[in-house]
């Protein structure tokens, strides 16, 4: 027997142990398989759920058009054993054995794919009509919230935040969003793209009111630093993210500031047989130059591909995507691609006030960034042309009817 097939079978027998049940974990369960790995998977999940998608909660689920959004993954045909209900308790390398609820659970492998968990607002916590979305029973506790047609109060207008917004104006709600900054999507967007939005929840029949800090939640109110209430049936708390990773704790595996688990470019960590991806894990990005934290659906669906990848150990492959994004909110298809905190220059195309308008970021000329609103041709494009990292005729891409493919600068 040669040394590569002995590597090979080695490497098919190690028991590979998933914690986290959401995209980022399925997908790399299913990436194992359809990257030939025949060694033992286990998918652990602290929800007792059948694994689901979360992008529908705000949606389908949540406005009763759907049941749930489960998976359409056939966990046994593909010989994925599903352990549910399963809380992770902590990681003990040296034993190669992850800490459960219901006792341990020994690995080869371990990937962290455990997500990320949304920030409370002080004071609320076990509050009577304040209500979180990030899970499951999350939404079908706020279904009927929107169904009796309360007066919601949105904490926090960023991307889930206006997302519930919308949904709650759909079902005929009043809605009020209060949000600290001057604007909507202060933390992912600089002011001169963002400021145009703020006029979408006018437009929807939702109040937005930004230098709006909640002082407290009294039954049936929100009180603001001010002094002033807002009639409350019910409050939503959006106010971001941040990575389920504090049981990690004493675990040796290296965490950031931000408490995400400190991936390489394979997204390795720092202890041996470990990989993290998904919500939980940050990567240094070599497109970027810099150490990217992505809390978006298509970087838990793209990261999978490449812990399994390197598993497997054929190939050595390099997690650096062109990040990507979407959002459906007040009538509009929002898309992102790229990451613009490097860029130089900004460049518009079409009227920001109009139905349908993209902006792009370059850096020396080359495009990094794109945000399209209801111009997926342009997010179409703009994605392949950061990918290639393509110079591009600024004059030329400010012409909205001009495809972006066709403005790129001459050879020089």
């Amino acid at each position: 027997m040669s040394e590569q097939t002995q590597q090979q079978g080695t490497s098919q027998a190690r028991r590979v142990v998933v914690v986290g049940a959401g995209m980022a974990g399925v997908q790399t369960a299913v990436a194992l398989r359809e990257q030939g790995f025949t060694g033992p998977v286990t998918l652990i999940g602290a929800e007792p759920h059948q694994p689901y998608d979360r992008p529908p909660l705000s949606k389908a689920v949540l406005l009763g058009k759907a049941e749930n959004s489960a998976f359409e993954v056939d966990f046994e045909a593909l010989d994925i054993e599903l352990a549910l209900g399963r809380e992770a308790l902590g990681v003990r390398p040296a034993d190669r054995e992850l800490d459960t609820e219901t006792g341990p659970v020994p690995y080869d492998v371990l990937v962290l794919a455990t997500g990320a968990e949304p920030i409370t607002l002080p004071g609320t916590e076990g509050v009577p009509g304040v209500h979180l979305l990030r899970t499951l029973d999350d939404a079908e506790r706020l279904r009927p919230v929107l169904v009796r047609q309360h007066d919601v109060v949105v904490v926090g207008a960023g991307w889930i935040g206006a997302e519930f917004a919308t949904a709650a104006r759909e079902a005929g709600c009043a809605v009020t969003v209060v949000e600290a900054a001057d604007r909507p999507l202060a933390g992912a967007l600089p002011a001169e793209v963002a400021v145009p939005m703020a006029a979408w929840y006018a437009d929807s029949g939702a109040d937005l009111r930004t230098h709006a800090r909640v002082a407290r939640v009294e039954p049936g109110a929100v009180v603001l630093d001010d002094g002033s209430q807002v009639s409350a049936g019910a409050v939503v708390v959006g106010i971001g993210a941040r990575p389920a990773t504090a049981w990690l704790t004493g675990s040796g595996i290296e965490l950031g500031p931000h408490g995400e688990v400190l991936a390489d470019d394979r997204l390795r960590t720092n202890v041996p047989d470990v990989y993290a991806v998904g919500d939980c894990a940050s990567f240094p990005s070599g497109r970027y130059g810099e150490r990217l934290l992505i809390h978006h659906w298509d970087n838990a669906l793209q990261g999978p591909r490449t812990v399994a990848a390197n598993i497997l150990g054929e190939t050595d492959a390099v997690y650096d995507p062109v990040p990507y994004f979407w959002s459906e909110q007040f009538g509009r298809f929002v898309q992102y691609a790229g990451h613009h905190a490097s860029a130089d220059r900004l460049v518009w195309r079409g009227d920001p006030t109009g139905p349908s308008w993209s902006v792009c970021w370059l850096r020396e000329d080359r495009l990094v960034a794109l945000l399209a609103v209801g111009r997926p041709r342009d997010l179409a494009q703009g994605r392949r042309l950061i990918q290639a990292g393509q110079e591009m005729d600024a004059d030329a891409l400010a012409d909205p009817a001009r495809p972006l493919k066709n403005a790129t600068a001459a050879p020089r």
